[in-house]
């Protein structure tokens, strides 16, 4: 039976979300408040029937995986191309300080996928290396039997443009994919008789 279900979670908190700092390839920690947020997010997630999962090799991503993956009682896979977006020269940066020596760059990267920071990359770079991820395990998938279930864990610009690239929307509208909470998810599902991603839910999470 093919994929039908794809749930894609952010990771818990970092040491950079608290500082307000751009993260992207930093390999960025969790914080206490990170761990205890994918505690609280575990069983619920593990109350869910998965088949895979699969994470970011950063470890922010990894060490989120890891937690819920033991409730799950199933090995985490490593994949370096559910990344966050690389931001180039924003990279450790805060917000605040981008806007001053790139104004209005910002805005722009937000409001248009092909839009591109200085040495880094687009959203639709990164559904572009992310959507196979998911394409892939659907084909292994195939030959098993029953409904599937996937588990990505990642992070929040990454899940929005693979939400975008798995809902086959426009890029004109792939802004409305708004941000995304630490250690909250998406999930995209589709019927047996019907291939199409439906969007089922977004930014759902545990109340702390």
């Amino acid at each position: 039976m093919t994929l039908r279900r794809v749930v894609l979670l952010r990771h818990g908190q970092t040491d950079y979300n608290v500082a307000g700092r751009m993260q992207g390839h930093i390999d960025s920690q969790l914080t206490e408040e990170g761990r205890e947020q994918a505690l609280r997010a575990a069983p619920v997630l593990g109350a869910m029937p998965f088949d895979r999962v699969v994470s970011s090799d950063l470890t922010r991503a990894v060490d989120t995986a890891n937690t819920i993956a033991d409730v799950l009682g199933l090995p985490v896979k490593l994949d370096k191309r559910l990344r966050e977006t690389h931001l180039g020269e924003w990279q450790g940066r805060r917000v605040d300080e981008v806007e001053v020596d790139y104004p209005g760059q910002i805005a722009e990267w937000r409001g248009d996928p092909r839009w591109t920071p200085p040495g880094g990359e687009s959203r639709v770079d990164v559904v572009r290396r992310s959507l196979p991820v998911v394409e892939e395990i659907d084909v292994d998938l195939a030959e098993e039997p029953g409904s599937q279930s996937l588990l990505i864990v990642a992070h929040g610009g990454m899940i929005g443009g693979l939400v975008s690239g798995l809902l086959d929307l426009p890029e004109t509208v792939w802004p409305i994919i708004g941000g995304m909470g630490n250690c909250k998810w998406a999930v995209v599902a589709r019927r047996a008789d019907h291939p199409r991603w439906r969007l089922s839910g977004y930014n759902i999470g545990v109340t702390s």
